[in-house]
């Protein structure tokens, strides 16, 4: 450091203080400028891409909630439609039920009512049939009767002696 203190030239330290202050001034005028530019550029860059960063991620927390709710709507939609398809379903069954029922009582009835019409057209034949054997039978007894003049005159006498008692 001696040496330094020494061997100091005062006309080397203005020649360096004024390449110095020069090489300031160049810096300054050529560098200085460009590359504060470049970096307040950048530091511009960084906040845009922070505030884009920050609008995107509370997009998506608006479009979660949006899905989340349309979701939601989407499963109320869904149960009410299975709830409506139930009532539906139900509803058709017991109509069809209801019909059937009414169809076999209906078809109940028609047999009473067909059975009932048999059973009177099967009387009335057995009345006819008995009526015609009860004439048939009555025919050949009056025939036997009436060829036989003795069994003729009982029967009349009979027959007086029921109607004075009636």
């Amino acid at each position: 450091m001696d040496k330094l203190i020494n061997d100091f030239s005062f006309g080397l330290f203005i020649w360096q203080i004024l390449i110095f202050v020069g090489l300031i001034l160049l810096l300054k005028k050529f560098a200085w400028k460009p590359i504060l530019d470049a970096v307040n550029d950048r530091e511009e860059g960084i906040k845009n891409a922070l505030l884009s960063a920050e609008n995107a991620r509370t997009e998506m927390q608006n479009l979660q909630a949006d899905n989340q709710r349309i979701l939601q709507e989407a499963r109320l939609e869904r149960d009410n439609m299975l709830k409506d398809a139930r009532e539906i379903k139900e509803k058709m069954i017991a109509d069809s039920k209801t019909e059937a029922q009414a169809q076999g009582l209906k078809m109940i009835e028609q047999a009473k009512a067909a059975i009932e019409s048999e059973k009177n057209a099967a009387m009335a034949e057995l009345k006819s049939q008995v009526s015609n054997l009860s004439i048939e039978i009555a025919e050949k007894l009056l025939k036997d009767e009436l060829s036989n003049k003795e069994a003729q005159t009982k029967l009349v006498e009979k027959m007086l002696g029921d109607v004075k008692l009636n």
